[in-house]
């Protein structure tokens, strides 16, 4: 495990104190804003593929005639 020294502005510390009201130490809330940080970016990178396959008018006609497909089969 790493050690990390970083300034902190007043926005911060009042952040900082309002997370660290509670039960959890000042390295506990900064270890979650930290990977809820990395969750939300992977979220917006995941939202963003989502985006762009659903807007990808030949992979979405794929898609379709997939279901299609799998659909007639199913009839059998």
């Amino acid at each position: 495990m790493s050690t990390i020294t970083f300034r902190t502005d007043d926005a911060v510390d009042a952040a900082l104190a309002a997370l660290t009201s509670s039960d959890r130490d000042r390295s506990q809330a900064i270890r979650e804003a930290i990977l809820l940080a990395w969750r939300t970016r992977q979220d917006e990178a995941l939202k963003a593929e989502a985006a762009a396959l659903a807007a990808d008018e030949g992979d979405v006609a794929e898609a379709r005639q997939v279901l299609t497909d799998m659909e007639a089969l199913r009839a059998w």
